[in-house]
């Protein structure tokens, strides 16, 4: 295991300091996480902090379970076409051997 290094990050205007393996990493995840929060605060003028977190995090959830099923859909057709590969390959070598 890695040794963690604290951080500090800033995020909708708040200090937090946290305890991570990657900084490069923690600082884009935070970047993001602020954005989200600054892009909901636009859409969502005068609400509550929590209000704000708490859609953000929807948004957020969102976008993960897009690339989720990206990912998911990415592996079937990989998966289907090692396959097709496959009974390529062995019916090359039937055909090469049976010659």
């Amino acid at each position: 295991m890695q040794n963690k290094k604290k951080l500090k990050v800033n995020i909708f205007g708040k200090d937090f300091s946290l305890l991570v393996e990657n900084e490069e990493i923690a600082k884009e995840l935070a970047e993001y996480v602020n954005r989200v929060m600054q892009e909901t605060e636009e859409d969502l003028v005068n609400q509550p902090s929590e209000t704000i977190a708490i859609i953000a995090a929807l948004n957020i959830a969102y976008d993960l379970s897009v690339e989720k099923n990206k990912f998911r859909e990415f592996s079937i057709q990989a998966t289907d076409k090692i396959k097709k590969i496959k009974l390529l390959l062995n019916e090359s070598k039937l055909l090469s051997t049976s010659s």
